[in-house]
């Protein structure tokens, strides 16, 4: 048995343990209630955010449906010329649009700019344009004017996501550095450069709506790494031409930019972009 001092001081240090890993539990506990709130004040931004940027989605969709148009009259009025201008500039939209397209609409973008060897949307009508020998592209310029119209519909009400953005990014970003730079899109029109540089400016567009603020405040040193690579990409695509990029850099600035929206992703509380179809 013990004494009466000694059997106070064992009850005492006990006491003092509990007392001490009740106050550790109490500090992992409002980490926790901290950590949850902060997850949702994220989303609750994000979700704002999406809703700022769905109309430069529909500006940039319109702007494509009204070169799509104004290709159709031209095509109408024998302006060969005009008509592959109207194209061109239908393109610009398109590509910047294309940062919600294959992971929202998959369907309606394979059939607006399936390449390469296609025969329908713009690069089947691109092959009747500018090719050696012009063809009569009205029909595909309908069917894409229905395409176009049924997206501008779509882009004003679809459910868009943080999440599906992020990975859009993440899958034009790769697609810019990987399968772009390797000889472009745009082959016969000559416009490859066009694409890419509208791409990025797509990306950058998507990046400073959606995401800069949260990551900002999550992570300041990697939103400026973010930021960095496209402006690397930028700088990479302002050559006179194609044959003037350095595919290299292009593909290796792209694949850090990826890297960096992936160890992004968590700390905006989302998951990380995997490239892959998403089902959004």
């Amino acid at each position: 048995m013990f004494e009466g001092a000694e059997l106070w001081r064992r009850l005492r240090r006990i006491s003092q343990h509990r007392l001490h890993a009740s106050r550790a539990f109490l500090r992992l506990m409002a980490f926790g209630i901290a950590l949850a709130a902060a997850f949702p004040a994220k989303a609750g931004l994000l979700d704002a955010a999406v809703e700022r940027y769905r109309p430069y989605l529909v500006a940039d969709i319109d702007q494509a449906l009204a070169g799509a148009r104004d290709m159709r009259a031209r095509l109408a009025a024998s302006d060969l010329l005009g008509a592959r201008k109207a194209w061109i500039d239908a393109r610009v939209g398109w590509e910047r649009s294309e940062v919600f397209t294959s992971v929202f609409v998959p369907r309606l973008d394979a059939a607006i700019d399936a390449w390469p060897d296609a025969a329908s949307g713009f690069h089947g009508i691109e092959a009747g344009l500018f090719g050696r020998d012009p063809s009569d592209v009205g029909a595909a310029t309908d069917v894409l004017i229905a395409d176009l119209a049924d997206l501008d519909t779509q882009v004003r009400s679809l459910r868009l996501t943080p999440e599906g953005l992020l990975n859009g990014v993440a899958r034009l970003a790769y697609e810019v550095g990987d399968s772009k730079v390797d000889g472009g899109e745009s082959r016969i029109s000559g416009t490859s450069l066009n694409d890419m540089r509208n791409n990025v400016e797509g990306i950058d567009l998507a990046y400073r709506t959606l995401f800069a603020a949260t990551l900002d405040a999550a992570d300041a040193k990697l939103a400026e790494q973010v930021r960095g690579e496209i402006g690397q990409l930028k700088h990479l695509l302002s050559v006179p031409d194609l044959q003037s990029v350095d595919a290299d850099a292009l593909r290796n600035a792209s694949e850090m930019l990826i890297v960096n929206l992936q160890a992004a992703a968590p700390k905006i509380g989302l998951a990380t972009p995997t490239l892959e179809e998403t089902g959004q």
